[in-house]
C-alpha cells in the first residue's frame, strides 16, 4: 500500500478556505478518483496551547492505494481538473508526498 500525501504548509498571510475544501473540493476528488483510491483522509492543522504557537501545515491529506501506478491511473486524466480547483481554496503551494505505508 502507498500513500499520496499533500501538504499545505502554513505561511504567514497564506489562505485556505476549509469548508470549501472539506464541502466541494475532496468530494470532487474522491468522485474523480474513484476505487483506486482505497481511503481518503483530511487533517487541517491546529494550533498549539500558545498565542504564537501555529501549525506547520493548514492542512494535510492522504490518498492510499495499493499501488503508485494505481493511483497516478486515476489521477493522470483529472489531473488538471483537480489543480485547476486550488485556487478555489488556498494560495498555497502542495507539497506532494509519495511513502510506503508500514505497519509494525
Amino acid at each position: 500500500m502507498v500513500k499520496v500525501s499533500v501538504l499545505y504548509p502554513n505561511k504567514p498571510g497564506s489562505r485556505f478556505d476549509v469548508e470549501y475544501y472539506l464541502n466541494t473540493h475532496m468530494p470532487m476528488a474522491a468522485r474523480l478518483l474513484g476505487p483506486a483510491v482505497k481511503a481518503i483522509t483530511v487533517e487541517i492543522g491546529h494550533p498549539g496551547p500558545g498565542p504564537e504557537d501555529t501549525p506547520p501545515f493548514a492542512a494535510i491529506c492522504g490518498f492510499t492505494s495499493e499501488t503508485v501506478e494505481d493511483f497516478m491511473g486515476a489521477f493522470s486524466p483529472v489531473a488538471s481538473q483537480l489543480q485547476g480547483d486550488i485556487p478555489n481554496y488556498t494560495d498555497i503551494e502542495p507539497v506532494i508526498q509519495i511513502s510506503d505505508i508500514r505497519i509494525g
